[in-house]
């Protein structure tokens, strides 16, 4: 797992992570900037960078919101945007991000 000892190791995981999934960061940074922080401060607490936009213990059965979340694939192909909007789909104008409807059962 990736160390995340700040925000901008965790802009760079990100990034790293949209890359190799053909997805792009948002590039919004009033949006994403909180969001590198909640990963590093998750990270910091749970040992993964758990989605800071979703309550967790980093229990075992929150291991489908490690950052990107399990739903991230799905969420994009249907709104272009991830639920917490910090990746996207090529394409998807960051001037549209908006709140979507939570997949997590």
């Amino acid at each position: 797992m990736a160390n995340l000892a700040d925000s901008a190791a965790a802009r760079a995981y990100a990034v790293q992570v949209a890359r190799h999934r053909r997805w792009v960061v948002n590039p919004d940074t009033a949006l994403t900037q909180p969001i590198f922080e909640g990963l590093v401060t998750q990270n910091r607490r749970f040992g993964k960078p758990f989605c800071p936009c979703r309550d967790t213990d980093g229990g075992p059965t929150d291991q489908d919101i490690v950052c990107p979340c399990a739903y991230a694939q799905a969420d994009i192909d249907e709104t272009g945007q991830c639920y917490c909007g910090l990746y996207l789909g090529v394409g998807k104008d960051p001037n549209t991000v908006t709140s979507i409807p939570e997949r997590r059962p």
